[in-house]
């Protein structure tokens, strides 16, 4: 949620799309216009992924090495575990996030429904993807870290 409030800052500030304006409404209209595409893309990676077997959700890096658990990071947002455990790549994940962006130009405003522009938010929504892997294998760390002083 938190990322689709700077997102939707970040295009009012810029006012892109401009469709929306400047304005309160117009960060309104980008936060949802967010929040569904992230929805459906966790939908469909979801509902592909139960049907397929595939465990979509990050498990901490054994590692103690901090590049050990960078890697697991990437790695982690290219692959999922099946029904036995193993890694696979994560198909569901590869059909949901650039199915989502290309499905969401059906609704989205003119200037910002092109393949360009769909093509790019499928590159972000699997770096956002890298991103929570990140905060999740990270923060637990940096909390303790920080609660003890």
């Amino acid at each position: 949620m938190a990322g689709g409030v700077i997102s939707a800052g970040w295009g009012t500030l810029f006012n892109k799309p401009r469709e929306y304006g400047p304005h309160w409404e117009g960060f309104g209209k980008r936060y949802g216009m967010r929040l569904t595409g992230v929805s459906v893309s966790n939908a469909m990676e979801a509902g592909l992924g139960a049907m397929w077997g595939e465990d979509p959700r990050y498990v901490r890096s054994q590692s103690e090495s901090f590049g050990g658990r960078v890697g697991h990071v990437v790695k982690m947002t290219l692959v999922a575990r099946n029904r036995q455990g193993q890694l696979r790549p994560a198909y569901a994940r590869y059909i949901a996030i650039p199915g989502n962006n290309f499905i969401s130009n059906a609704w989205r405003a003119d200037s910002e429904a092109t393949v360009g522009n769909a093509s790019l938010r499928t590159v972000l929504g699997f770096l956002g993807r890298m991103s929570g892997n990140a905060f999740q294998e990270f923060w637990p760390d940096v909390r303790r870290r920080f609660s003890h002083q």
